[in-house]
């Protein structure tokens, strides 16, 4: 059986360019929780995006419904593939990556492999996922489903969520936290800044973080 859903609400431009500022190590100085498994890694690693969850539950060796929607997709959809715990077939390649390409959108995060990593470097699109594999899944015509709750690197995702995604891995906001999660992160980032200016002019890293003061006030002294 196949379902599909409506397409989710779009974040803002606005709010996409702020994301896009943001180091995701940054909020991870402060969140714990939305980061999908590190083992997701980027294809192109130099790549910072930030868009718009379009959800695809597609299980097993069947990717008749990834296919389905890449008539769907619109310019800022990020597409997030559940693939329900297959690590052996890759769902996304070549072909795939030029119709998303085509259609506007502007990154792909697989809970699984993909392939033809070169197709992908080749159009620049940015991609996340599990490594490659040279067995794909097929037009089988069985089962899938779009935009609908899923589960991707043990971070459940809903359809019109905040992604942001870059070197370091991808979070997952609700798209009402996203704006405060976003400028606290810059925030940060700013005043990283002006502490590198301070160790360049001398100052040493302790002294300035406070571990100088917790560690000899803690200190077990050894004569």
């Amino acid at each position: 059986m196949f379902i599909v859903n409506d397409m989710p609400k779009q974040i803002s431009q606005e709010l996409v360019t702020l994301l896009e500022r943001v180091e995701t190590a940054t909020v991870g100085h402060f969140l714990h929780s939305g980061f999908v498994d590190r083992e997701l890694r980027a294809v192109l690693p130099e790549k910072r995006v930030a868009g718009t969850a379009v959800t695809v539950r597609l299980p097993h060796a069947d990717s008749t419904i990834l296919h389905y929607l890449t008539k769907l997709v619109r310019p800022g959809d990020i597409v997030v593939v559940d693939r329900c715990g297959d690590t052996r077939h890759a769902c996304w390649g070549g072909v795939v990556t030029h119709a998303m390409k085509l259609g506007g959108v502007k990154a792909g995060i697989v809970d699984g492999p993909a392939t033809d990593f070169s197709e992908i470097r080749n159009v620049e699109m940015p991609m996340w996922c599990r490594g490659p594999s040279p067995i794909t899944t097929k037009i089988l015509g069985l089962e899938g489903a779009i935009n609908v709750p899923v589960t991707v690197g043990g971070q459940v995702v809903e359809p019109g969520d905040a992604i942001l995604a870059d070197e370091s891995g991808v979070i997952v906001l609700h798209p009402s936290e996203a704006r405060a999660v976003a400028e606290r992160a810059i925030g940060m980032q700013e005043n990283e800044i002006k502490l590198l200016e301070r160790l360049r002019k001398g100052e040493k890293l302790p002294d300035i973080s406070g571990a100088t003061r917790i560690v000899e006030e803690k200190a077990l002294r050894v004569a």
